[in-house]
């Protein structure tokens, strides 16, 4: 989910999150055409260029603040090309995308919040972007198969739990919690780049914007699930919510077909996910009233790694050490989560209120060792699709 993360880190954690990912061969950094300098600062988005050559582009990003922030490509109507979270005071962190000639937008968000400080920027050329491997045009056609599945997936499970609202059924609507989001973890990038629907769906309390009253303006899952679990009720303001949510999901999964999906932000989406986990998830966060922060977890995970096994292909053949890695890192991870479910074909996790510290820890160095070369999968990506 898209909202306010967290501003102190552990080292580990903060290390994961700030490896830069970048081009290789010839990348963006060492084609200076391709690579806007984007300095942020608490009341400034200052770019080195405003205009550069379609194709793969290189953000190399630096906050001079005193607030963590946040950078955005955007199209014109707010539709996410590429992004990066968590850009601590006095760090730098570089992202990579892929982009047609036209105009888009940069946006800083100092503080992480509200629409940012924007800047209008141009791709200039013909209207194509980078020259791309035809294995790397096949992934990314099956990871579209795959986000749709999984917004169809996702609707049967959203009624299920949207109806127990409804009726009033405390319990059934717990139960079917959970599962009524795995769908949305697991390509939550794709649902992310919409701009317009995870506020709605997927915003913790905290996360609203100011100036939003959570008593009118707080909708979703979260809210619902509060709730169910601290409130321990369900009145006529839960199920109207409830029909809200499935009319948002609605909404969502109509629209996952038109999402712009490209190799790198398949790449940077499965990195996302890994940051996902880590600011969230690990933390308890994420699902504090109901503790189902595993499912998510593990949510967030096999989405990563759907996306990593579509570009395996091609990184393999430019950075086999790295597909190596990653291979053995995600079979660390997904051992480590197994401990803690009931068997291996269930999503039935422990609560995450029964894991102690030293089990997260164990967690979060496993999600760290996972971030770091997964970071690096768009460089191996770009490397092959050469035309940045």
């Amino acid at each position: 989910m898209r909202a306010v993360r967290l501003s102190v880190l552990t080292a580990a954690t903060a290390a994961a999150l700030t490896v830069v990912t970048g081009c290789t061969e010839k990348s963006a950094a060492e084609d200076s055409d391709h690579l806007i300098q984007v300095t942020a600062t608490d009341s400034k988005c200052e770019l080195s260029k405003k205009e550069f050559p379609a194709g793969h582009i290189e953000l190399a990003v630096e906050n001079k603040g005193a607030k963590v922030t946040e950078v955005y490509l955007l199209f014109p109507d707010d539709r996410i090309v590429a992004e990066r979270e968590n850009i601590g005071p006095g760090t730098e962190q570089k992202v990579t995308a892929e982009v047609k000639a036209g105009d888009y937008r940069i946006a800083c968000k100092p503080g992480m919040k509200g629409k940012g400080i924007r800047q209008d920027v141009t791709a200039t050329g013909s209207g194509s972007a980078a020259k791309r491997n035809p294995k790397l045009d096949q992934a990314v056609a099956d990871y579209r198969e795959y986000a749709q599945e999984q917004a169809d997936q996702t609707l049967p499970k959203a009624k299920a739990f949207t109806e127990a609202i409804k009726a009033g059924d405390l319990e059934a609507a717990k139960k079917a919690y959970a599962p009524s989001r795995l769908g949305w973890e697991r390509t939550e990038p794709v649902a992310e780049s919409f701009g317009d629907i995870d506020p709605k769906v997927d915003v913790r309390e905290d996360g609203l914007e100011d100036g939003q009253d959570p008593a009118t303006d707080w909708t979703g899952w979260h809210r619902l699930e509060k709730a169910l679990w601290q409130d321990k009720k369900i009145g006529d303001r839960e199920k109207e919510l409830a029909g809200r949510l499935m009319k948002d999901l609605t909404d969502w999964q109509k629209r996952v077909g038109k999402a712009e999906i490209t190799p790198t932000s398949m790449a940077n989406g499965a990195k996302e996910l890994l940051d996902e986990v880590a600011t969230g998830k690990v933390t308890g966060e994420e699902d504090r009233y109901s503790h189902t922060d595993l499912v998510d977890f593990k949510g967030n995970v096999e989405g990563a790694q759907k996306a990593y096994e579509l570009l395996k292909p091609v990184a393999q053949t430019n950075e086999s050490a790295l597909t190596t890695e990653l291979d053995k890192q995600f079979a660390a991870l997904n051992t480590l989560l197994d401990k803690y479910r009931s068997d291996k074909a269930s999503y039935d996790f422990v609560s995450y209120d029964k894991v102690g510290k030293d089990d997260r820890k164990q967690l979060s160095d496993a999600v760290n060792a996972l971030a770091e070369p997964l970071s690096k999968l768009a460089a191996a990506v770009v490397k092959q699709g050469a035309g940045s």
